[in-house]
């Protein structure tokens, strides 16, 4: 069996909640790591990447949704004539959502808008870069995990009487939760929202394997190390020994559940000490860790997720091959 000798001694505190979970997932059978685990200054500068890959047909159809459908969605958004304030989860670059910003302010003359998310030099790249290309937009970015909202909701500050709040979950960000996990999330989202208020949700449908296995496993290898980044998050963070290039990138398809499935698999046996934890973790030849899922949906889920957790239908958006939608929904 292979031996790893432990990472440098650590340079910052210890993050009690990534110790918590990596401890949790790496002494489970079978062996897994949330995803939001990617997300550190390296891992979001891999995912913009990712996103402009020729195989990553996500990014290119959501954007051009947005940019044939964003004005609709924002009278839709407003119907009545109210304002709107926008805020984004998992905002990221806000690459897409600037084309909505734009369609706002073309309304409205200005608009307030809150980006959130865990990365905090992606989001203040996003503010810099909103900020100086698109005035009228007042960004105030939120360094937040929404995923461990409590449950009042999101605590977003109100804005005025008569201003209506519109939530932007796109992306398919959605897709990267169990069902029960993403019917929890809206219901979270629903909370802290009042009636009359929207979300507008990206969603990734179900396709041809080969197409789908592609957008996650490029042929250059950006996927691969974006996956592979994790391990050295938690070198760094955690005073790990993990090898990268003693584990594969692998992708599958599961037809059955309707998901992409992401793994580190191990290339040999080894151990690898994980000195913060004071923990061996041992495993064997082949033997994985589950990163993420990335669930795609079949026609109507998403409509009924969103009923399940309070909203009504207010618009739906796709592009002319059926390989993405958007939804517009209410909060009753």
């Amino acid at each position: 069996m292979r031996l790893t000798a432990a990472s440098p001694a650590l340079a910052e505190p210890i993050d009690e909640r990534v110790a918590s979970v990596v401890h949790e997932g790496l002494t489970a059978v079978p062996k897994r790591l949330p995803p939001w685990l990617f997300y550190d200054a390296e891992g979001s500068r891999l995912f913009e990447a990712i996103t402009a890959l020729p195989e990553y047909y996500l990014t290119r159809t959501e954007r051009g949704i947005l940019a044939a459908h964003g004005p609709a969605m924002m009278a839709q958004a407003a119907a009545g004539g109210a304002r709107l304030r926008i805020a984004e989860l998992g905002a990221g670059s806000a690459e897409k959502t600037r084309l909505l910003l734009r369609a706002a302010v073309e309304r409205q003359g200005e608009v307030m808008y809150a980006p959130i998310d865990v990365s905090a030099s992606a989001l203040d790249a996003a503010r810099r870069r909103i900020e100086r290309e698109i005035p009228g937009v007042h960004v105030t970015p939120l360094v937040m995990d929404y995923t461990h909202s409590n449950g009042r909701g999101l605590e977003l500050a109100p804005g005025p009487d008569g201003e209506r709040m519109l939530v932007l979950y796109i992306g398919s960000s959605i897709g990267n939760f169990e069902p029960n996990e993403s019917r929890r999330l809206l219901r979270r989202l629903r909370v802290g929202m009042k009636p009359g208020d929207s979300l507008l949700l990206g969603v990734d449908l179900v396709k041809d394997g080969a197409l789908l296995l592609a957008a996650y496993n490029d042929a250059t290898g950006v996927t691969e190390a974006f996956n592979k980044n994790l391990l050295a998050r938690l070198n760094r963070e955690l005073g790990c020994a993990f090898d990268p290039n003693a584990f594969a990138h692998r992708a599958v398809w599961n037809e059955a559940e309707a998901r992409i499935e992401i793994y580190l698999e191990s290339r040999v046996a080894q151990r690898v000490r994980l000195a913060a934890l004071d923990l061996d973790v041992e495993f064997a030849e082949g033997e994985t860790i589950h990163t993420e899922n990335s669930y795609k949906y079949r026609p109507g889920q998403a409509e009924t997720m969103l009923a399940e957790a309070g909203f009504r239908p207010a618009g739906a958006w796709s592009d002319a091959r059926g390989w993405f939608s958007v939804h517009l929904a209410e909060a009753e």
